[in-house]
């Protein structure tokens, strides 16, 4: 990925262009503000292919943190929680459209890996679709699901 390469829908749309999703992930991932490098080199190892940015209807992701009342595998603190989104919710307001989100499929479902801050902020400001970037097992599970897509 080129070092002047960021990290917005655009990027990730030239990225995916280019053939080369699976780097831009794995640097957004470990970029500041993410800081998941981590998570990064699981994804690596278990997704094959990536899909996108494609938009996906914000009540079919599965969320894996949250707030503590929320149905989510990890609990975050509420306090922090609900500071992150209410500033990304401003800024969504005002206009800004944050990165895509990574998601992985488990079967039928979708599965928010990083962006549970964003997503929570788009569907508070009253949206209902979030840009993501979703990584497959392989390749026909990807072509499957872009076939879905363009129904």
């Amino acid at each position: 990925m080129s070092s002047a390469q960021g990290y917005s829908l655009g990027d990730a749309r030239a990225a995916s262009a280019r053939d080369e999703l699976d780097d831009w992930v794995a640097a957004f991932l470990a970029s500041p503000g993410s800081d998941n490098a981590e998570l990064a080199e699981i994804l690596q190892a278990r997704v094959a292919c990536w899909l996108g940015p494609v938009e996906v209807p914000i009540d079919r992701l599965h969320r894996l943190a949250g707030p503590p009342d929320a149905p989510v595998l990890c609990a975050v603190d509420e306090d922090y929680w609900d500071d992150r989104v209410d500033d990304m919710e401003e800024k969504v307001e005002d206009g800004w459209e944050p990165p895509p989100v990574i998601v992985t499929t488990r079967g039928e479902d979708l599965v928010l890996e990083d962006g549970n801050h964003r997503v929570e902020s788009l569907r508070r400001a009253g949206e209902h679709t979030a840009w993501a970037i979703i990584g497959f097992a392989d390749a026909n599970e990807r072509d499957d699901f872009a076939a879905l897509l363009a129904q």
